[in-house]
């Protein structure tokens, strides 16, 4: 993630429904691009860098090239934007794969040819779908459209794909090694995306691992907007319709010189309402990102305030242990936003998201818009003040001496319930995961682990994150330890982990 290299560019295109994606997912060699038999699928450029026969380069899956469009309707507005990028990408990579169906020649095929001719020289033709050799003869008849060669593929059964690699990679080297450098040939992948290029970054930043960002939120509360305005550029489509990002879109882009990777999501929707294919990989897709993310920005519509699906994705990248920022986006559009009483307005979203949200009122909530630009550097800082608490590492004699004290200034009960806390630990970082180790694990009660874990954010710097807590057993002849926390776990002795989990109110 978040490299910082330049890459030559490989563009697959063609018609829709050619079988793009699933070439994609083949050249890749796992399924990252959503294959289905619906036409226009893939929607925005999705790019990954990788390594074939050992060159690395950064391979684009393209939007399908429709040629019957209605521009005066909403969804042929949004075909004639996916042609657009299209042609963008194409014009900046490195090289062109055109992929071809054996069998009839469409329109879309034809156009997509004439548009191709003044880069014939970045350019090589597969034709798919001829696994076992069928329609070879139909494929052959190819050439006679003035191709040089033609490459007969099966995608999806593997058919012959080990000689457009080698093409692939065949083709990279001539260009690279004749002097010549057709438009876009070594660029970059950040300057794909219109993302900052590799020199941009001061050198002393690119030691340091970039904070991953995965944007999360229904559909069309303006996630790919904000992507956008973030790497400074239009990665990812924008329209009014919802659900128009299906694939997961990375860019790049720095800010006070801390290197950045996000990842822009599909929508969720409730799951009554994921009734395809295509929305349930899209949404799988964008839940999985939680895992590849240090951060979470949870997209919310100002105006339509917190919703039970944001509570749920919410609660999914709290169980993670990731950070998360509530981004209150379109909060222009808020009534009495841009006046005297806008920071009232403000008072009374926080306090009403915290009212159905208790246990997340340590996560920040950050008014934004996402379409002019406010609010966006208070965001910034805030995420890198959270990456910062996340990657804190407190020393194990440090975190004693703070336990000795909150026992005296809130004792454990006596009596019945007794237990003794007698040291802790911090585990790990990113998440943030304490042990401690108590005489009697399951007798601590789930408040005296609250007041724990909010003195830990209160005293020893951890305000704006997740914080989990495991409860060990612990002998009494344990003290807080000099080795390993598993040193003083007898056999057959369980443990208790209390993440602070998130209760939403209705």
């Amino acid at each position: 993630m978040g490299k910082n290299k330049n890459l030559p560019v490989v563009a697959l295109t063609g018609r829709p429904n050619v079988g793009k994606s699933t070439l994609f997912n083949r050249l890749l060699h796992k399924r990252r691009a959503i294959t289905s038999p619906i036409p226009g699928v893939t929607r925005d450029p999705v790019g990954m860098d990788t390594v074939i026969l050992g060159r690395p380069l950064r391979l684009v899956d393209t939007g399908g090239f429709k040629l019957d469009r209605d521009e005066e309707t909403p969804e042929g507005e949004l075909e004639t934007i996916v042609v657009e990028r299209t042609i963008e990408v194409l014009k900046k990579s490195s090289l062109v794969v055109l992929l071809l169906e054996a069998g009839e020649i469409k329109g879309e095929d034809e156009e997509f040819i004439s548009l191709l001719r003044p880069y014939q020289k970045k350019l090589l033709v597969a034709v798919n779908k001829t696994e076992g050799g069928r329609r070879g003869e139909e494929a052959w008849n190819l050439l006679s459209y003035g191709f040089d060669k033609v490459y007969m593929i099966s995608a999806e059964h593997g058919d012959n794909v080990y000689l457009l690699e080698e093409a692939i990679v065949d083709r990279l080297e001539k260009l690279s090694g004749d002097g010549s450098s057709p438009e876009g040939a070594t660029i970059s992948h950040h300057l794909l995306s219109g993302q900052i290029p590799e020199e941009a970054f001061p050198s002393a930043s690119l030691a340091e691992a970039p904070i991953a960002i995965a944007l999360l939120g229904k559909p069309n509360t303006g996630k790919s907007t904000l992507s956008n305005r973030l790497t400074s550029s239009s990665a990812s489509i924008v329209s009014d319709i919802p659900g128009t990002t299906r694939d997961v879109i990375e860019g790049s882009f720095s800010y006070k010189k801390r290197n950045f990777f996000i990842l822009d999501t599909a929508g969720i929707r409730r799951k009554a309402k994921v009734n395809k294919n295509i929305e349930y990989y899209s949404v799988n897709r964008a839940i999985k990102s939680i895992d590849e993310a240090d951060i979470v920005f949870l997209i919310i519509d100002a105006n339509e305030g917190l919703t039970d699906q944001d509570k749920k994705i919410a609660a999914l990248a709290h169980d993670k242990g990731r950070g998360i920022i509530l981004v209150l986006n379109k909060w222009d559009m808020m009534p009495g936003a841009n006046d005297t009483s806008g920071k009232k307005v403000f008072i009374n979203a926080r306090n009403r998201i915290h009212f159905l949200f208790g246990q997340m009122e340590y996560a920040p909530i950050i008014p934004v818009s996402a379409l002019n630009g406010n609010g966006v550097n208070k965001l910034l800082d805030t995420t890198i003040q959270m990456y910062r608490q996340l990657k804190l590492q407190i020393a194990t004699s440090v975190l004693n001496q703070s336990l000795e004290k909150w026992l005296i200034e809130y004792p454990p009960p006596a009596g019945r319930g007794r237990f003794k806390i007698r040291y802790a630990v911090q585990t790990q970082a990113n998440p943030v995961k304490f042990v401690f180790f108590a005489s009697r694990p399951d007798a601590v009660s789930d408040s005296y682990v609250a007041y724990l874990r909010n003195r830990i954010r209160r005293d020893l710097g951890f305000s704006i994150i997740p914080v989990s807590i495991e409860l060990r057993p612990s002998s009494n002849s344990d003290k807080h330890p000099e080795g390993k926390p598993s040193d003083h776990l007898k056999s057959g002795q369980t443990r208790r982990r209390l993440a602070d989990k998130p209760k939403m109110r209705r």
